[in-house]
């Protein structure tokens, strides 16, 4: 599985962190409300059952008085049930209480003479128990029910929790909303990138938007601007020199030219060597006027409207290849808003491939899809492997198909060149998979208006 991004990271920190800070603070209010709730209780059960002992003492110091009656004259409403423990047994209003609602130790205290409180279940129901000793070794309880205070605890608990869920629910928006403003300057920074990545060089950030990041900023416009100088450094050296070795280039042409219509004057060994220097210079001929076309595609293209149809047939004719190849779909326009020295030269390096390394062209189409042209030269060779569809679109990097067929003419520029020139019309360039064959595919945006 791939790892979080950074914004779901820093939103799931603040949704844990809030939700751990939101259930600290429930715990804590949630401990503080029940103590407080059963406190009261405790307090209120405590004085109410010393009142009732105190009627229930007068009740019996009248002589002979009816215990029942006594107890019944208590007014202790439906949550308080009391008990009397005599020498002569235990009294209660009700049926549902006796001995043994009250537990062996409590009554121990309760006869020594000592107030006693506690907390029990009596018939599975929270219940404080209240002792209060009377004169004789005889005692007073009372049951008070605490199902109200439960079920209060229940509702609080509930709250608390909701409360919790809903803090951290908005602590993952804040950490959402946080993280989407603070990156804001790092989503810049990558946009910038991708500009420049795609040849607008002239892409620089604003060191004023933030004042913390002024540094970040500054740093970046200058990186981009040493990268400029090195690339226009290097494009220069690459063609001044490229300039350069035509002259002397054209006099080895020449020169190798002489020798090779003098072949039939020459023994067997000097002219074997003749004919190699002369296509070894052919060879560097066609390097360098790559390496100028490739030092040309740095610059912007200049669009003009083009008969793609023609254009395609007239590079068919240059490679003495049938004008049939070319394919123009139903309905779509002939006429391509695009630079005509490129599409030219891409035109006649896919031919040059096909004718090459593919066993020639088999099809030129030209078709538009929602204002992109596209470009397809199919071939019917071998086709290219997976695993260098990408890398023949690199500089000197040659297919496997020109290894094979020890090829020692290509310069490895041809289809750098393609995809240089697709990039000027910020298009790409590709190869797809056919049935037999290999299937070469310009993209231009915006070629077809």
């Amino acid at each position: 599985m791939s790892r979080p991004g950074l914004r779901a990271r820093v939103t799931a920190a603040f949704a844990v962190g809030a939700l751990l800070l939101a259930a600290l603070m429930a715990l804590f209010s949630y401990d503080l409300t029940r103590r407080s709730l059963l406190d009261e209780r405790e307090r209120t059960a405590v004085r109410a059952a010393y009142y009732d002992a105190a009627v229930v003492r007068s009740g019996l110091d009248t002589g002979t008085p009816d215990v029942v009656a006594v107890l019944r004259s208590l007014d202790t409403g439906s949550a308080r049930r009391p008990l009397l423990h005599l020498r002569d047994g235990w009294y209660a209003r009700t049926a549902d209480v006796g001995a043994s609602s009250v537990p062996v130790e409590l009554q121990r205290v309760v006869a020594d003479g000592r107030p006693a409180v506690q907390r029990i279940r009596l018939d599975g129901q929270p219940t404080l128990l209240v002792g209060v000793p009377l004169p004789g070794e005889l005692g007073y309880y009372e049951l008070t029910s605490l199902r109200e205070v439960e079920d209060t605890f229940q509702v609080v608990g509930l709250t608390l929790t909701a409360v919790a869920i809903m803090i951290a629910g908005a602590g993952a928006a804040l950490g959402w909303y946080a993280t989407r403003h603070s990156l804001r300057p790092l989503t810049a920074v990558a946009d910038a990138a991708e500009r420049i990545a795609a040849g607008d060089f002239a892409t620089r950030l604003d060191p004023t938007t933030d004042p913390d990041l002024t540094r970040l900023s500054s740093s970046f416009n200058e990186m981009v601007d040493k990268l400029v100088r090195r690339i226009d450094r290097d494009r220069r050296f690459a063609a001044d020199v490229s300039h350069e070795l035509r002259s002397p280039l054209q006099t080895l042409a020449a020169a190798a030219s002489v020798l090779t219509r003098r072949r039939e004057h020459q023994d067997e060994r000097t002219a074997t060597a003749a004919g190699l220097v002369a296509d070894e210079v052919a060879r560097f001929q066609r390097l360098v006027d790559d390496l100028i076309q490739l030092a040309r595609t740095e610059q912007p293209a200049h669009r003009e409207t083009v008969d793609v149809v023609d254009l395609a047939r007239s590079a068919c004719r240059e490679r003495s290849l049938p004008e049939s190849l070319v394919e123009m779909s139903a309905g779509a326009p002939h006429r391509w808003w695009v630079d005509r020295r490129r599409f030219a030269q891409v035109l006649l390096n896919l031919l040059e491939n096909a004718e090459r390394y593919g066993g020639g062209p088999v099809a030129v189409r030209l078709y538009s899809e929602d204002g992109v042209g596209v470009l397809e030269v199919d071939d019917d060779g071998p086709g290219v492997p997976a695993a260098d569809r990408e890398a023949i679109f690199d500089r000197f990097v040659r297919g496997r198909a020109a290894h094979a067929r020890a090829d020692t003419d290509g310069t490895g520029l041809g289809l750098a060149l393609v995809a240089q020139h697709a990039a000027a019309h910020g298009g790409t360039a590709a190869v797809l998979e056919r049935d037999r064959g290999a299937r070469f595919r310009v993209e231009l945006p915006g070629a077809v208006r």
